[in-house]
């Protein structure tokens, strides 16, 4: 595939670098003679709009942005191919000023290739910093839909407080997808997206409370053609195409994107033979970079994808994005809650030793107020166990110790102003302090964690104490929990971060309401989170007023 990929991202370079420049309040008709005669090309063999899976923005800087769709007539093909011709396609991009797409600001023409799911990666350049930009696409007679984008602010300056949110594991068979429509919105400036975007899993594999509400289309995903079909099952969702289109997304995998727990070339169950496992793990890299908006540094390398990375907002955040799946050590005890010597080990790595090395030296070089860290498991000590025996996840920095403190001491060492680390994967909001050492709670606390919920996996979870629970009791250093469905929507400015929670009431049924349960802040140079907003338990809401210990480990560790 080299030839290929060099190919075919040169002419997506070229587009971008070779774009019309248009003056403000030009028309929007299409650039030039050679545009049209791509446009008439195109044409050619589509009998549907093979807009079916929406508009991306991605990976923001000051310059501009990544621009993604796909072309699909026929979305859930079984062959992952979306009923598309097997021939190249031209596609037309265009970004505009305005909203409503009469001031044409840059355009170009770039090929959707058959070898690469016809998915299109425009990496757009020399546009304004710090502020929203509006694009599309054209094949034929088609358009898109309008997506919004925005750059970010110049390196050397703070911009305008920044609207972030976070998210992660969408299960589309266990509820609808609300929480990304209410997302959208929202009119955020950035989404993250922690992992768990798709579920590997065929059908009532993986079910909710109460049963599954939807279903996946096809097998287990193992091949290609499987994972294209998923994915564009995924982003047929109008609640998810929403909130991609509302603002540019920085993502990152865990675990479900390719098999449940999996590390590194180990599959979840490597007790099973699954000599093909290698040849799964390529294909679902290879298809998560054709419907995601990366760069064209996360192009796949057969069983290798560079997914960790760096984004600058300005001077007010960095972001440094992380893969704690493909580099990591396997589970030293299995992936549940274990009392496991390994997970003391000095010599295991959750990131392996060239993404810490990286990161470490990203804290040292950082000059932003807030340095965030968007990863996928959770960070903080969660001990189950009220005696001596410490029981933790094996699958989170808990079964990596020795990781995890020589990440915090790294960014002690690097006098990190304001060390924020966020979270998805266990399907529910929590907030908590961050410590060295977690054995002497009165220890000062070095940063501060915010985990996301899941949009819509374990089905509608319910209202809950955020004082309850056993696990904050045993750990003082958790603040806050809530059993919900919802995001997290963050406002970052010079001197604080805000972070609502927030939740809906169920998603086993479409169009619920969002509220905010809980709101807590950190302030500049105030490592720790704090409370400032509490919405009340809703009794008629209410599911379960304390989730157990045990209910909580028995959710995290035997889903399928």
């Amino acid at each position: 595939m080299p030839e290929l990929n060099r190919r075919h991202f040169l002419v997506t370079g070229l587009a971008a670098g070779a774009a019309a420049t248009v003056p403000a309040g030009a028309a929007h008709a299409d650039p030039d003679p050679a545009a049209e005669s791509a446009q008439s090309l195109a044409s050619r063999g589509l009998r549907a709009d093979p807009f079916t899976l929406g508009v991306a923005s991605g990976d923001p800087d000051h310059r501009g942005f990544v621009l993604w769709t796909r072309l699909a007539q026929q979305p859930l093909a079984e062959d992952g191919l979306g009923g598309m011709p097997q021939r190249p396609f031209p596609v037309l991009w265009q970004i505009y000023a305005d909203e409503r797409c009469r001031r044409l600001v840059r355009s170009g023409v770039v090929t959707a290739a058959p070898q690469w799911g016809h998915s299109v990666h425009v990496e757009v350049d020399h546009l304004e910093a710090g502020r929203p930009y509006w694009y599309r696409f054209r094949v034929g007679p088609y358009l898109s839909p309008v997506g919004r984008a925005l750059t970010a602010p110049h390196p050397r300056s703070y911009g305008g407080p920044l609207a972030m949110a976070f998210v992660s594991c969408a299960q589309y068979e266990h509820g609808y997808f609300t929480s990304y429509r209410r997302l959208a919105e929202e009119h955020p400036d950035l989404v993250l997206h922690l992992g768990d975007y798709t579920y590997e899993y065929t059908k009532n594999t993986y079910t909710s409370p109460g049963g599954n509400v939807r279903h996946h289309e096809g097998p287990e995903t193992e091949t290609l053609a499987n994972y294209r079909q998923r994915h564009a099952q995924y982003k047929s969702d109008p609640d998810l195409q929403a909130a991609h289109a509302a603002a540019p997304w920085l993502v990152v995998w865990d675990d479900h994107e390719l098999d449940n727990n999996w590390a590194d070339e180990v599959p979840e169950k490597p007790e099973v033979p699954q000599p093909d496992f290698l040849s799964r793990r390529e294909a679902a890299f290879r298809a998560y970079y054709e419907n995601m908006p990366l760069r064209r540094t996360s192009i796949p390398r057969g069983i290798d994808m560079q997914l960790y990375r760096r984004v600058q907002w300005g001077r007010t955040a960095t972001f440094h994005m992380l893969d704690t799946r493909q580099y990591r050590d396997d589970q030293g005890c299995g992936d549940g809650y274990r009392d496991c010597p390994a997970a003391v080990d000095p010599a295991r790595s959750i990131t392996g030793a060239e993404q810490e090395a990286w990161l470490l030296d990203g804290f040292r070089r950082s000059r932003a107020q807030w340095d965030i860290i968007g990863q996928q498991v959770f960070f903080a000590q969660r001990d189950n166990n009220a005696g001596p025996a410490k029981i933790t996840s094996q699958d989170a920095w808990d079964g990596y110790v020795a990781s995890r403190r020589r990440i915090t001491q790294g960014w002690i060492d690097a006098e990190v102003r304001n060390p924020v680390v966020l979270t998805g994967d266990v399907h529910a909001h929590w907030a908590a302090d961050l410590k060295l050492d977690y054995d002497d709670p009165t220890g000062p606390s070095v940063g501060s964690e915010l985990v996301a919920t899941s949009i819509s996996t374990g089905g509608d979870g319910g209202d809950s104490d955020p004082a309850a629970h056993p696990f904050l009791e045993i750990n003082p250093h958790l603040k806050f929990y809530n059993n919900q469905r919802g995001y997290v929507l963050t406002k970052i400015d010079r001197d604080l971060l805000t972070a609502d929670f927030k939740v809906l009431p169920q998603v086993r049924e479409p169009g619920a309401a969002v509220h905010t349960k809980a709101t807590y802040v950190i302030e500049d140079r105030v490592p720790g989170v704090r409370q400032t907003y509490l919405r009340p338990v809703d009794p008629a809401l209410r599911l379960r007023m304390e989730m157990t210990v045990e209910e909580t480990v028995r959710l995290e560790t035997e889903r399928p």
